[in-house]
């Protein structure tokens, strides 16, 4: 069983509506392929690297590829290509570079191992899914 999403202050979930399209977009995807604990970390304020962190979990390493794949095939249909792509193979953590958008899709367990939405708690969630 996974852990609980993070605390959302006043009981009230962040909405999507204010995030870039870009962002939006991607969130969709996911949850096209119902990608799991799915959130999105406003990393603006705090890196350099990029904007946005979308992490999201798939139930097995053959779901988080069917994810990454949905996400690269259709934003290259819709004209945009990723710039990078690691893990893809293995399936258990893919990282998709957008350069502004930077998408996590994990297995549960090296989601939990790794906890970036931890290493990164200072940065505000634009949008969590809870879990089912």
């Amino acid at each position: 069983m996974s852990e609980p999403g993070p605390a959302v202050s006043g009981g009230r979930r962040p909405r999507a509506a204010g995030l870039p399209s870009a962002v939006r977009r991607a969130v969709e995807l996911c949850q096209d392929r119902k990608a799991r604990e799915l959130m999105v970390l406003d990393l603006r304020n705090l890196s350099d690297a990029t904007d946005f962190f979308i992490i999201a979990s798939g139930d097995s390493e053959v779901h988080v590829r069917a994810i990454s794949e949905h996400l690269v095939e259709e934003l290259a249909k819709e004209g945009t290509r990723v710039a990078g792509i690691e893990g893809a193979s293995a399936g258990r953590w893919v990282l998709l570079d957008y350069i502004d958008v930077v998408v996590h899709i994990f297995h549960p367990m090296v989601r939990q191992y790794y906890q970036l939405e931890r290493l990164w708690g200072d940065a505000p969630v634009a949008f969590y899914d809870e879990p089912e």
